[in-house]
């Protein structure tokens, strides 16, 4: 390829970042989902019905395990004897105690409402991948229990409903739902459970009346499924331990109560069998989505027709207990714990329909009731079922692998699949049904692993492959930065015939073997760019010798080896510091204290020069090491709220009446020039400090009213948006009359984003906001500081000019230098706090939806999640203006920094690839997960924030007129008003130009 410019860079960069990013599903999160399968149900004797005639699915989305069976005082209490602690649900725990089985369904991440319903009534989990087709309209690609019914009646969520009624059979699945425009969160939202009871209850009232209605309800294989969406959407309102979210659980209670009651007498044939379970959790923090055991566990109780009934160890713990359930007072009924896929295969035996194709489900068999021999023979069915999945899967393995490497335990005819269904019909034959049991069991876990053993099959080679890829965009990376601002493009590359010849063979070659593996378009996309980058580093390895000659070559004795090699051990530390620090934000407090020192190290007379400087600088890395000690998850406190906005408006007005001054010292301590007096660029401030006051009053007010759940007044609503639109607006209006000093452009970029921060803010993020800014500021004049003082030959000499660096004959720009990759590292921390200073990626739940329902009070994830994302950008916005400034001061191309940030940053991103888990806790998978996403997208930012700056920092003047002469001079002088790189210069003081 050409040289690369540093807009081809950066587009190479978002490109390569872009498609990387998805390895991760190719290679961790393969859909479980094949097709071509034979169906599996329990065979019956004629004349012996299934467990139950027709099944009734509750669901409690977001309720919690222990929150179902926990004792609380009542919610609402009228009188004393309401204070006492009492089961908020006495009749779903009555099942427990006296007509079936219970015990905890264990979920996966995400914990969220789609791949949880999609365990419960498919029995696969979804992978985590599915995110970008959609979670709510799209029609399933998958088998599900109610695809097997008869007929299913569901009432419920717009979000849930549809996806399974079009997943099915047309006209197998009759879904009602309420307008989404319901699911309003500033409203208490047990309405919408008391919406399902009650055309539930329409529906059996309506078959009095209506012949037609009334047979199709009395066939068998019939499942009605309500889905309760209330306690989810009180419990992220108001949190779970709220008295809204509690007393949500009282009515669902009696709702259950009064369906059960209602479908026992219209039936009246002892037929029915009941399931109560939820999708999810949630947190304490009132969210879900991550691994956190408070999402993963959820409450399942079973009765009626098929189930079995209590199995109670009178004075003595009954097994399947520990500390969660210590305090539920069941310790005498023994405790089942199932995997939440198992549920379908559940659903699917009790109803008598054939298990669902997709589903990896194991039989739960101590829910079941009947004897020893129906146990086994259902068991069995269920796993034909599991293992017809293993053999699709390995026919498709065999036909696009040249020399296929068989699942050993399953890879021989002793120990196929068939001849062990053999063995297990053989013992059902005998009678030794406990026998056939167990090894049906043994052979569910082969099945299982080996479908693992499908799933992971081609992992080494794309391990190996996008390593390779990574580690060419950081050589190739840093190659460009050594050819583009070290040598200035002086080195020609060396292109090669073997070069050539040999990295195109390496291309046809994956390719071909993608053709006849029949690989998904993505794996070609990860073969051309390692292939493309290691091609362009070896045609461009002069500039590698030459870069390292340019940068190493005055270090020559030991000592500066030594040195040398200590910094590099140092920058290696601080990335892994990073890493770690993604699981636990303490490590950036104990960064920020160490970065407190830094201005130390270049010795008295640095300090004695920059006391004021290094004084702020003390100050805001101190205050920024004490946020990453606080809570990620967090609770609204408008004291907090309201602290931050007013310490904007102190700084804001503060820089209205002293802003003159503050450029004038700005200018004598050789920051910039000083800008003429601006009337219309004041009055646009003044106007900004308003916008912030207003956010706070209209935050207040809002916060307020959401509280009381009085909903979110029109009013505030309205004012909330234009405050958000107008602030956005205010930099471009600047632009009328501007005011080019760097300083001030960096206070109008603060106060735009300030009554944004105001809004969406729920606790100390304000505050945060406030440190941060005044770091960033305080490190972009400490590094121009540290610069001019390691470089004194900048400044004016005797005669005026200064030596000329060979690199500026031909270039504009100063070359890089080694301290410049401390820079980079500084920016990079920069940008890991600005995420992690008020979140924890470990728990993507961590940011709340509170601050959201300000401006959008109905249930929305698209919209509610633009508007926390526009939030966590915010200080990255702010970190690219800052470090664009810098790059300007220190007179280095545009760019350049940024692209060494990109070249280092992806040993952060490679070392979260590796430890990416899809298995063992869900909390460690979801964690590896949005470690690594986390992390490529934050490379992803700097190159598009590269962008950002450009707009930000257009025009502005940077340079004092010394030292501006100075470099005018070494760069050949100014023609017409400007100089050699074409930024427009001021008269030197002394009237002359060069």
């Amino acid at each position: 390829m050409a040289r690369v410019n540093r807009f081809g860079f950066l587009a190479i960069a978002l490109t390569f970042h872009l498609v990387y990013i998805f390895s991760i599903f190719d290679i961790y999160f393969v859909s479980p989902i094949v097709s071509g399968m034979r169906e599996f149900e329990v065979e019956r004797p004629e004349g012996v019905e299934a467990p139950a005639k027709r099944l009734v699915l509750f669901v409690g989305d977001g309720l919690r395990a222990d929150k179902a069976f926990q004792s609380f005082p009542e919610p609402y209490p009228e009188n004393d004897a309401d204070l006492a602690p009492r089961p908020l649900a006495p009749f779903i725990r009555s099942r427990v105690l006296e007509h079936g089985t219970f015990g905890v369904s264990h979920t996966r991440v995400p914990t969220e409402s789609r791949p949880g319903h999609v365990a419960l009534i498919a029995g696969l989990y979804e992978d985590v991948s599915a995110v970008t087709t959609g979670w709510k309209l799209n029609p399933v690609n998958f088998d599900s229990v109610f695809n097997r019914s008869r007929h299913t009646w569901s009432w419920g969520s717009p979000d849930i409903l549809p996806m399974f009624e079009l997943g099915a059979v047309p006209g197998r699945v009759d879904a009602y739902t309420y307008a989404a425009e319901d699911e309003d969160a500033s409203q208490d939202a047990l309405q919408l459970d008391l919406w399902v009871f009650d055309r539930v209850k329409g529906l059996f009232a309506e078959a009095a009346k209506n012949a037609t209605l009334d047979a199709a309800l009395r066939q068998d294989k019939n499942v009605f499924f309500l889905h309760l969406l209330g306690l989810d959407t009180n419990g992220h309102a108001y949190r779970p331990y709220s008295k809204e979210y509690l007393n949500n659980i009282k009515v669902v209670d009696e709702g259950v109560k009064e369906i059960t009651k209602l479908i026992e007498e219209f039936y009246n044939d002892g037929k029915t069998a009941f399931i109560f379970t939820a999708d999810h959790g949630m947190s304490d923090w009132g969210s879900h989505g991550d691994g956190h055991p408070d999402n993963t566990r959820t409450p399942l109780i079973a009765w009626g027709s098929g189930i079995a009934k209590p199995m109670t160890t009178p004075g003595a713990i009954a097994p399947g207990h520990d500390e969660l359930s210590q305090d539920w007072g069941l310790d005498h009924i023994q405790r089942h714990d199932v995997s939440q896929a198992d549920v379908a295969a559940l659903m699917a035996y009790l109803a008598g329909v054939a298990f669902p194709v997709n589903s990896v489900g194991e039989l739960p068999l101590s829910y079941l009731a009947g004897d020893v021999a129906a146990r086994s023979e259902a068991f069995l069915a269920n796993a034909r079922g599991i293992l017809e999945m293993y053999r699709v899967k390995e026919e498709q393995k065999k036909a696009t692998e040249l020399r296929y490497r068989p699942f050993k335990p399953l890879g021989d005819e002793g120990h196929s699949v068939e001849h062990r269904f053999a063995v297990i019909r053989s013992l059902i034959d005998q009678g030794k049904h406990e026998e056939a049991m167990q090894e049906t069991a043994a052979l569910v876990k082969l099945g299982l692993d080996g479908l693992r053993y499908l799933q992971t099959y081609d992992w080494l080679f794309l391990r190996a492959l996008i390593t390779i890829g990574y580690l060419g965009w950081i050589v190739f990376a840093l190659t460009t930065v050594i050819d583009l601002h070290v040598l200035h493009g002086r080195t020609k590359t060396s292109r090669t015939l073997f070069g050539n010849i040999f990295f195109s063979s390496i291309l046809i070659t994956l390719y071909a073997s993608f053709i006849v593996s029949k690989s998904p378009p993505t794996y070609y996309a990860y073969a051309i760019f390692p292939v493309g980058f290691w091609e362009e580093v070896y045609a461009r390895r002069n500039a590698l010798t030459e870069g390292r000659k340019a940068l190493f070559g005055h270090i020559t004795s030991a000592g500066g080896f030594s040195v040398l090699l200590l910094k590099a051990v140092v920058g290696l530390l601080l990335i892994e510091s990073l890493a770690l620090g993604y699981t636990h934000r303490e490590v950036f407090s104990i960064l920020w204290v160490a970065a407190a020192s830094w201005p130390a190290f270049y010795g008295l007379g640095f300090l004695r020069a920059n006391k004021e400087r290094a004084g702020t600088w003390v100050i805001s890395c101190l205050a920024m090491s004490s946020f990453t000690l606080l809570p990620a998850m967090k609770v609204e406190d408008i004291t907090l709220i309201m602290s931050g906005g007013a310490l904007m408006v102190a700084i804001g007005v503060s820089y209205l009446i002293f802003e003159k001054k503050l450029l004038s010292k700005s200018k004598l301590a050789g920051d910039s020039t000083v800008p003429a007096d601006n009337a219309l660029s004041r009055s646009l401030t003044g106007i900004q400090i308003g916008l912030i006051i207003l956010a706070m009053i209209v935050t207040r007010s809002s916060a307020l009213s959401l509280q009381a759940k009085n909903g979110l007044p029109r009013g505030n609503q309205i004012v909330g948006w234009a405050v958000l639109v107008l602030s956005l607006l205010m930099p471009f209006l600047h632009r009328l009359q501007p005011n080019n000093h760097y300083l001030h452009r960096l206070m109008v970029i603060f106060l735009t984003f300030s009554p944004i921060f105001v809004i969406l803010t729920i606790s100390y993020e304000g505050l945060f906001y406030l440190g941060f800014c005044v770091t960033l500021i305080t490190w972009v004049r400490l590094e121009h500081k540290a610069y001019t003082y390691e470089n004194p030959q900048l400044k004016s000499t005797t005669n005026g000019t200064a030596a000329v660096p060979a690199s500026l004959a031909s270039s504009p720009f100063r070359s890089l230098t080694l301290s410049d990759a401390r820079v980079s590292l500084f920016f990079l921390t920069l940008l890991q706090s600005a995420f992690f200073s008020t979140g924890n990626v470990a728990s993507i739940s961590a940011f709340s939806l509170d601050s959201v329902y300000r401006l959008i009070p109905i249930f929305d994830p698209f919209s509610q999640g633009a508007l926390l994302i526009l939030k966590l950008m915010i200080p990255f916005a702010l970190i690219s203006a800052n470090l664009g400034i810098l790059n300007k001061r220190l007179g280095v191309a545009p760019s350049a920094l940024f692209m060494v940030v990109m070249a280092i940053s992806d040993f952060l991103t490679l070392h979260f690839f590796w430890v990416v888990k899809d298995e063992g806790s869900w909390l460690e998978i979801g964690s590896t997960i949005s470690h690594f996403c986390i992390a490529s997208l934050l490379c992803m930012f700097v190159a598009s924030l590269e962008g950002v700056s450009e707009l930000f920092i257009a025009g502005v003047e940077v340079e004092d007129n010394s030292t501006q002469l100075t470099k005018e001079k070494e760069l050949g002088g100014v023609v017409n008003g400007k100089s050699s790189n074409g930024i427009s210069r001021k008269p030197v003081s002394n009237g002359t130009s060069t």
